[in-house]
């Protein structure tokens, strides 16, 4: 188990800065996954930890070593692609062995991690099969176990589900996560999928423009938004995010929606202008709710149902009982679960400090 600690990392190509100035620390043993759209800079950041990319400035550390300018042969990281990078005329337990040949490792040695490594992925029967015939699971099961071998200090792993179906997907999304706790080792895993990162994460940093916006555990990026983007990208469906009729000062707990007063946590910081922030579960149908609007849509999806309302203030989902279904133009009142609502600055789009909450640490993942 290794901490890797990335100090002020920043990456230029040319003009485009891929990734801004960022600073985490990713405690030894965790299972930290980079999530956000394509082009956020979650790949180059796990390239650079890989030494695949070298940084423009900041420095990255593995176990107190500086490790910015090494190779990636010297970092004794083992790296998983989402494209599986084996070969087709090999044979699954020549793929699999091959980092070790290269290494020198004894015969002796090799024939017995790679035995371990096939029990512990499941794989012993097709051992001596060639790596072009095997199914998309079979292949990346061989990729891990070519990575697993070499028991190095940390595993990094690009999207490596994303060429699998949606079921596959999901088996192994199980099976990637009881190895991690198999091994104990630690884990940087890139996805654009919030589904895979929440079902695996010890901690999530969510990236956008090559910047982190907010670093923690899974219910804590949930829960607690650290700005709207992440609010709008993390939830299916996503966060409501409703216009509030004037600012906010210290102090305040309630604030105005389209005239109507809304209870609200106890402000810490005042602004200007501000957005009010609530899941679509915390929103409740309330014949005398403070909102007023009228059903537009029903989307049913087997345990549960999301109504979508059209207000004043724009479209709000609210999560309701599978059973609970409404007519679509069915006039509606929605009220909003005090202890959950978050409000942001509308602005810097950042959440607000409030009294019952606090906002997620920013960039230190070791807890």
């Amino acid at each position: 188990m290794s901490t890797i600690v990335l100090a002020n990392l920043h990456k230029r190509f040319d003009d485009f800065v891929a990734v801004r100035d960022t600073s985490l620390t990713i405690g030894a043993g965790r299972f930290v996954v980079l999530l956000g759209p394509s082009g956020c800079g979650k790949t180059t950041t796990l390239r650079m930890i890989a030494g695949l990319e070298l940084p423009t400035s900041g420095q990255i550390l593995i176990d107190g070593e500086d490790v910015t300018a090494l190779r990636a042969r010297q970092r004794d990281i083992a790296f998983v692609f989402q494209m599986f990078a084996l070969y087709p005329h090999m044979t699954v337990r020549n793929n699999i062995a091959f980092p070790l040949k290269n290494e020198h490792v004894s015969r002796k040695e090799i024939a017995a991690r790679v035995d371990a490594a096939a029990h512990m992925l499941r794989i012993e029967s097709i051992l001596d099969r060639k790596t072009g015939g095997l199914s998309g699971g079979d292949r990346q099961r061989v990729a891990l176990g070519r990575a697993i071998v070499r028991q190095p200090k940390a595993f990094l792993m690009d999207e490596p589900l994303g060429t699998l179906d949606a079921d596959f997907r999901e088996l192994m999304c199980l099976e990637l996560r009881k190895l991690h706790n198999a091994l104990a080792a630690t884990t940087v895993y890139v996805t654009h999928d919030q589904s895979e990162a929440m079902a695996m994460a010890d901690d999530i940093v969510v990236m956008n423009k090559g910047e982190v916006l907010q670093a923690g555990a899974p219910h804590e990026i949930y829960h607690f938004p650290a700005t709207v983007f992440v609010g709008n990208f993390i939830g299916s469906p996503p966060m409501n995010f409703l216009p509030v009729d004037s600012g906010v000062d210290v102090g305040h707990e309630e604030v105005r929606l389209h005239g109507a007063p809304v209870p609200v946590p106890r402000c810490e910081q005042g602004t200007a202008r501000v957005l009010l922030g609530i899941r679509p579960e915390h929103v409740v149908i309330d014949e005398h709710g403070p909102l007023r609007g009228k059903v537009i849509a029903d989307e049913y999806l087997g345990s549960h149902q999301v109504l979508v309302i059209e207000t004043a203030l724009g479209v709000v989902r609210v999560r309701a009982a599978k059973d609970d279904g409404l007519p679509a133009g069915s006039p509606v009142g929605l009220s909003f679960r005090k202890e959950r609502t978050l409000l942001y600055d509308a602005q810097t789009g950042r959440l607000l400090p409030g009294a019952s909450y606090t906002i997620p640490a920013h960039g230190d993942l070791h807890g």
